[in-house]
């Protein structure tokens, strides 16, 4: 089969590449923005790649198109692909059709820590020797792929919320028909496409009508949008899970008690007032915890005991953009985050701060993602933010809403930028031994990592 990709640089759509090339068919492909690091990945598996949009591509006459989600009516590519005859369809029908049928689908789903928790799943059957296909968001540091098809029966997916394509306006994952789901959270976001949460909830349900009798809903019990969810309608078994320990918890009661600094770094895995061991890792946040309970939860359901389980995530190396070290000169440690709403924002500070102690902590934020450069999380950042000393901001030229505005409510520790490069000579200038670097966005923030480590390796040492 001859499969022509639209928008095939994404994150999403390439691992749908990387599938359907796996199992051998025809790849090719065309995006706006064709460039590395995505398109020699692409290249290397022997995907034809076009830049742009041109209708003139249709004349490869593809078995079916698959369209992205960044394509909309009034693209002149897509416009002609409604006036031909060729065969198309979105990229979570292509892979629910051909890629999770007769699989048993373990789905990730959630407003935060989709891919971490996702990359801990995979990680865990990968372990116990599962060989799992999966699908996901990010790149996993123990696999360095983004999808794969994997030989053994479970397929991992993360579960995105974001509608499928401009001719299927639901949820991605409402296509998957997971066995096992995990419900990690649920807060307003995507403001873009949904006016608020009961919008998302809707999805969310929708996705619970898919999940059978004899699956597993693995749900954060403190999250009370899911537990409306749930209110909603449910046929499939809950079990739940929570970073609180309840005296008197069930057995299908799961939690986790912090130890030592309560970085999220040590900490002990407990169904009910059993104790089945405990974790160290490299891994920061209350919020990690959250998802580790959620991926045992979720392991044991195919079952992988909860010993194996806690012997993968202890040796778990995370996944790149999420709290990775870029670098540390002179002492000065940075880091890259895709943290973008403010509660992913929060938890991923207050980890940082629990390790650090009371070191100097300098956010640096681009606010990229659609919801954040419509100002629907204004407020709430704000408070988001409390465990900085410093916080530089960046006014993107896309950005509807005055961020100086922002910095000058944060007062005199905070700071708004339109120009990248003036950012890092400031930042570089600011900077001091032992000061803890976060930098946080959705995309590339204009290469600001390797900026300011190149700005801060070039200054004089005194």
């Amino acid at each position: 089969m001859h499969i022509h990709i639209l928008g095939i640089c994404g994150t999403f759509m390439g691992g749908i590449a990387a599938l359907a090339r796996a199992a051998g068919h025809r790849v090719t492909g065309s995006d706006q923005n064709v460039y590395p690091p995505m398109s020699d990945q692409l290249a290397a598996m022997g995907i034809d790649l076009i830049q742009g949009y041109d209708p003139d591509q249709l004349k490869l006459k593809p078995d079916v198109v698959v369209v992205g989600n960044v394509m909309s009516r009034g693209n002149a590519l897509i416009e002609a692909l409604l006036e031909s005859e060729l065969r198309y369809t979105s990229g979570p029908e292509w892979l629910a059709q051909y890629v999770l049928t007769g699989r048993h689908v373990l789905a990730v789903a959630g407003t935060h820590g989709k891919t971490t928790t996702t990359s801990m799943l995979m990680w865990i059957l990968e372990h116990s020797d599962r060989e799992p296909g999966f699908l996901v968001g990010g790149v996993p540091a123990n696999f360095n792929v983004t999808a794969r098809l994997g030989k053994g029966t479970c397929f991992v997916v993360e579960a995105d919320e974001y509608d499928t394509a401009f001719f299927d306006k639901r949820a991605k994952f409402v296509h998957y028909r997971p066995r096992t789901a995990i419900l990690n959270n649920l807060e307003h976001d995507h403001a873009d496409i949904y006016p608020d949460v009961v919008a998302i909830q809707k999805q969310f349900h929708l996705l619970l009508r898919t999940v059978p009798r004899n699956g597993r809903l693995v749900v954060n019990a403190d999250e009370a949008n899911l537990q409306q969810v749930i209110d909603m309608g449910c046929w499939t078994p809950v079990v739940r899970f929570s970073t609180t320990v309840k005296a008197n918890a069930t057995h299908d009661e799961w939690s986790a008690e912090l130890l030592n600094q309560q970085d999220g770094s040590h900490f002990i895995i407990k169904q009910g007032t059993y104790i089945h061991g405990e974790i160290r890792w490299s891994m920061l946040g209350r919020h990690n915890v959250a998802n580790a309970l959620a991926a045992i939860i979720a392991a044991e359901h195919v079952g992988v005991s909860v010993t194996e389980s806690i012997a993968a995530l202890n040796i778990f190396a995370g996944v790149k953009r999420r709290m990775e070290i870029r670098g540390v000169v002179n002492e000065i440690t940075v880091y890259d985050d895709f943290a973008h709403h403010p509660t992913a924002i929060e938890t991923t500070m207050q980890g940082l701060r629990r390790k650090v102690g009371n070191a100097r902590i300098i956010a640096v934020l681009e606010p990229r993602s659609n919801t954040m450069k419509l100002g629907t999380h204004r407020e709430p950042l704000k408070h988001s933010l409390h465990d900085a000393q410093q916080v530089w901001l960046y006014q993107g030229a896309d950005v509807k809403w005055d961020v100086a505005s922002l910095a000058t409510e944060l007062g005199s520790r905070a700071c708004a930028h339109t120009n990248i490069d003036t950012m890092v000579d400031g930042l570089a200038a600011e900077l001091r031994s032992g000061d803890h670097v976060l930098i946080m966005s959705n995309g590339g923030f204009g290469g600001i990592h390797s900026k300011l480590l190149a700005k801060l390796q070039a200054l004089p040492t005194s």
